[in-house]
């Protein structure tokens, strides 16, 4: 299967979450392992030689862990506040609606470990910011973000960009 056909298993559901959102779900993509085992392939170049995989909750989490175990490298995860068993370090960051906190452990990446940073969209980069403060916070350094999906239109390749200059930030899909 070429990464296109895997691609085209993404389906856009209007009005959801509410009127206006065109929703990208990405659960039939998911649900075929030929299209899975594709899109794992094609984000895993984006790793440094050697670079653990950071994913943020929760459906990043499917994409770094896949990514991780294809390269056979780590898995870090960045989670939701309140999540992690052990000592964390938090970053709150600005939502359309509100704030939000994400955590890692304080010990989940070694000092000047490199890091390929995964999510499975790059909308604003409010998220991806906060995720790049908490990797930085431990020692480590992102090197790279991958997302299967870009929503140009919300400015978040912009974002990190300008605070980040450094970072390459790679997608599969823009829309």
């Amino acid at each position: 299967m070429s990464i296109e056909k895997a691609l085209d298993l993404i389906r856009t559901i209007p009005d959801y979450p509410k009127p206006g959102v065109l929703f990208k779900d990405i659960t039939p993509m998911l649900a075929d392992g030929q299209a899975l085992h594709e899109i794992t392939k094609a984000l895993a170049v984006f790793a440094s030689p050697t670079a653990c995989i950071a994913g943020i909750e929760a459906r990043g989490f499917i994409f770094a862990s896949t990514i991780a175990s294809h390269l056979q490298r780590g898995f870090v995860p960045i989670r939701k506040s309140g999540k992690l068993p052990y000592t964390t370090h938090a970053q709150s960051y600005a939502l359309e609606y509100g704030e939000a906190t994400i955590e890692i452990h304080i010990d989940a990446i070694a000092p000047g470990q490199e890091v390929l940073l995964v999510d499975d969209v790059l909308a604003t980069g409010g998220t991806m910011c906060a995720a790049i403060e908490l990797i930085a916070a431990c020692g480590g350094i992102v090197t790279g973000i991958a997302t299967v999906i870009e929503i140009s239109s919300l400015g978040g390749r912009e974002r990190i960009s300008s605070l980040y200059p450094h970072i390459a930030i790679h997608s599969l899909m823009s829309s």
